[in-house]
């Protein structure tokens, strides 16, 4: 029995998130012809209300940071750290099993951003990490993985994540 089709999983970069990107693949690995969608949200630069200047062939926005950091600059600036983390999320989701992966940049904050994915791709499991779950703060005021639990109309699979 195929219990879910499509899967999506999201990631910040962090090893947390990255192990909820392995769990999701092991879920996905289980079931025939599911597909996983791994997402990773970012907020764009702007510059009142458009783009902010077009960054460099290395994509870093600040010149001095291209001079500190070099090929590592790209990191602190603009859209092209989404990339990275999708490359590498997805390269783990394949070690752990996964056949069909996608990956998407998605703009905006993460929890509403992943509500909408979810809702677009019609899918049937949200995977998140659970880091931010352990606050008192967090846990009255709201954290990823407790907000897309609230917020999103499907299933959710809280993968622990902390050591």
């Amino acid at each position: 029995m195929d219990w879910y089709r499509t899967v999506v999983v999201g990631t910040d970069g962090s090893e947390s998130s990255f192990r909820a990107v392995e769990r999701a693949a092991e879920v996905v690995a289980t079931q025939q012809n599911a597909r996983l969608i791994i997402a990773s949200a970012h907020v764009p630069h702007t510059e009142k209300g458009g783009w902010s200047r077009p960054p460099s062939h290395d994509h870093v926005v600040d010149p001095r940071a291209a001079d500190s950091l070099r090929a590592e600059g790209y990191m602190l600036h603009g859209n092209a750290p989404v990339y990275g983390i999708l490359r590498d999320a997805h390269e783990r989701a394949s070690k752990a099993g996964a056949t069909s992966v996608e990956e998407r940049a998605i703009p905006g904050a993460p929890v509403p951003a992943l509500v909408k994915l979810v809702r677009e791709v019609q899918a049937d499991l949200l995977v998140v990490g659970d880091v931010g779950l352990a606050s008192t703060a967090e846990r009255l005021l709201g954290s990823v993985p407790g907000e897309a639990a609230r917020k999103a109309k499907i299933d959710i699979l809280i993968v622990h994540t902390a050591d």
